[in-house]
């Protein structure tokens, strides 16, 4: 069997693995439904039972399509990161983007526009991620222009945490107890409580930009080859860094405004996708890193639901004990480059 055709086979393999993961996680919960009915509610079929089709339609599907949208909005955004600069220790998360995405929606939330979560639209809550998460990722590119070492570019990341966090402390002394805990519950990280509206939104948002990620595939992969053959192909370095720059904020900005800041997706997932295809064509690692994305952050998902029911764990709680050792792992053996 040939390269491609095992990597073909691979991301089949994967699609495959996130639908089962996808009907378990539907199935399991307070109330038991059984995968057969699952398939067939999901299908319009009546199983007659009119509560199992609003558990599932109402409240599990949007769940685990909100968490497959957004893993794979992550492990983009991780990937296109990585590309950009030269190096797969950093990600949304590390870098401080969602830190600035979480302090301009704790604005909204405890300052905003209404009371409460439940009162601010998505398009207010993404513009306010948005905002927060470009100031940062240009803030640290401006950084990155001046350093030369990943660990000095890594603990500007974290000093950029520090201070959006700080600003967050802050707007708590003025917010009232509702938005407080609104805002606390939302740093927790989870995909409970979405709604289809929430899912439209984030789906429409994502879906053309994850597909114009893969047409940049070539310009992309030349980028690999460092700046100097890039201009050599033809490509406006300036334009496509910027492009980078806002995709990976949309992209970060989208769920961390409905899901709370996650952590590590971003980082683990494109490393994980490289060992496992020996490849770093972004042809082959862009479509995997959203498959393998998706069925991550479902798997995270369902753990943080399940292990501990009926007590929910914050989803970043999972998502680090995966992402941690793999950047302790490559801050190792990558130890030569910092």
């Amino acid at each position: 069997m040939g390269k491609k055709s095992r990597q073909r086979m691979m991301i089949t393999v994967l699609m495959g693995m996130t639908l089962f993961v996808g009907i378990l996680s539907i199935s399991v919960g307070s109330v038991n439904i059984g995968m057969l009915n699952v398939v067939k509610i999901m299908l319009g079929m009546d199983v007659g039972n009119p509560v199992y089709s609003s558990i599932v339609l109402d409240i599990r599907f949007p769940r685990l399509l909100a968490a497959v949208i957004g893993g794979a909005a992550l492990s983009v955004s991780g990937l296109l990161l990585q590309i950009f600069f030269r190096n797969p220790i950093v990600e949304p998360y590390v870098l401080g983007i969602s830190s600035g995405a979480s302090l301009f929606v704790g604005v909204a939330i405890m300052g905003g526009y209404r009371f409460g979560l439940s009162g601010i639209g998505p398009l207010y809550l993404f513009l306010g991620a948005f905002a927060g998460a470009m100031l940062v990722m240009i803030a640290v590119c401006c950084a990155a222009k001046k350093v030369h070492h990943i660990t000095t570019l890594l603990i500007i990341g974290v000093m950029a945490g520090f201070i959006c966090s700080a600003g967050t402390s802050m707007l708590t002394s003025f917010a009232d107890k509702e938005q407080i805990a609104n805002y606390v519950t939302w740093t927790l990280g989870s995909f409970s409580g979405f709604s289809w509206m929430q899912v439209k939104f984030l789906f429409f948002l994502n879906a053309p930009i994850l597909i114009a990620v893969f047409l940049l595939s070539k310009p992309l992969n030349a980028m690999l080859f460092g700046e100097n053959y890039a201009l050599s192909m033809g490509l406006n370095i300036k334009r496509f860094r910027m492009a980078i720059i806002v995709i990976a904020s949309i992209l970060t900005a989208g769920i961390t405004a409905f899901a709370g800041p996650i952590s590590f997706i971003g980082l683990a997932v494109p490393h994980i996708v490289r060992i496992l295809f020996h490849s770093s064509d972004n042809r082959v690692l862009i479509p995997a890193v959203i498959v393998l994305g998706a069925l991550m952050t479902a798997v995270c998902d369902f753990c943080a639901r399940m292990l501990l029911s009926p007590v929910e764990l914050p989803l970043s709680a999972i998502t680090s004990l995966i992402g941690a050792p793999i950047v302790i792992y490559l801050l190792v053996t990558k130890r030569s480059e910092l």
